[in-house]
């Protein structure tokens, strides 16, 4: 006895096993991005690259221990920007968001970033972010950022400036 499929059945049939082809093509092409080779424990690197990404520093800086101190470091503002629609003319812009996560509650003032040359071609309001001279920009006027608050402002520019916290009050 011969059993006759419908079309809607070996539709749903190819259909399924296209998708299980395509899966498997996937997960063999995924690139491993760091394993251990098993007789010397030697990190070997892979060729996937992630530019979006910012690389901690090598240069083996100890952070206090928030246990048992106080006071707020540098390390207690991140800043992180990216890319918005450029302007009418072409030019490109960025965001950047400046927070204050200190775990003990601190406000920090004083905030001075390494900018290098910066500057925008989009006005920027002096009392959120200015340049005060070569490679030192001032953050909310020098007043405190509240504990767990983000400023932010755009920036027009040919290129992304890197900017980095130099130094803070607490």
């Amino acid at each position: 006895m011969r059993m006759r499929y419908s079309l809607s059945w070996q539709r749903m049939l190819f259909t399924a096993s296209l998708t299980v082809g395509f899966l498997i093509i996937a997960l063999h092409s995924v690139p491993r991005i760091v394993h251990l080779h098993n007789h010397t424990n030697e990190i070997i690197k892979s060729d996937l690259v992630s530019h979006h990404r910012k690389l901690l520093s090598k240069s083996g800086t100890v952070q206090p221990n928030r246990i048992w101190v106080d006071k707020c470091s540098k390390s207690d503002i991140v800043i992180s920007q990216g890319p918005t629609p450029p302007l009418p003319n072409g030019i490109p812009t960025y965001t950047v968001e400046i927070m204050n996560v200190c775990a003990t509650g601190c406000d920090i003032s004083g905030i001075h970033l390494s900018c290098r040359w910066f500057s925008s071609a989009r006005l920027i309001n002096p009392r959120i972010f200015k340049r005060i001279r070569y490679d030192d920009c001032l953050v909310n006027d020098g007043k405190p950022l509240e504990n767990g608050r983000t400023i932010s402002f755009q920036y027009a520019n040919t290129f992304r400036y890197p900017l980095s916290v130099s130094s803070v009050k607490c």
